[in-house]
């Protein structure tokens, strides 16, 4: 994997963990869910920044949101309890599946 989507994959995991904070934090009333919130948006948008010095911005922004919004509704589900209807899994797979297409066939992608 270069290294450019290895920087862009630890950026969605800092936000993903970023945004399960807030979840816990029950709105910015607990220390450290709050503290945890604001260091994981922190460095996930510090290496997002990284990765656009050699991805375009549209491509960056397609991956993090689409893997996050996928990893958010799996950790709602683990975590939180929170089901999905079919809609809800067949609109993530297509998501999913919009995030492999631009990886595997786009040359705007910057391989």
């Amino acid at each position: 994997m270069p290294q450019a989507y290895l920087i862009l994959l630890l950026a969605v995991i800092a936000e993903t963990i970023g945004t399960t904070a807030l979840q816990a934090s029950q709105q910015f009333t607990r220390f450290w869910p709050s503290v945890l919130v604001v260091v994981g948006y922190g460095f996930a948008f510090y290496l997002m920044a990284l990765t656009l010095k050699v991805m375009p911005v549209g491509i960056v922004y397609a991956i993090w949101s689409g893997l996050g919004i996928a990893l958010i509704a799996l950790i709602g589900f683990v975590v939180f309890g929170q089901r999905l209807d079919w809609p809800a899994v067949l609109g993530l797979a297509m998501i999913l599946g919009g995030i492999l297409v631009i990886h595997l066939f786009s040359q705007t992608a910057g391989h």
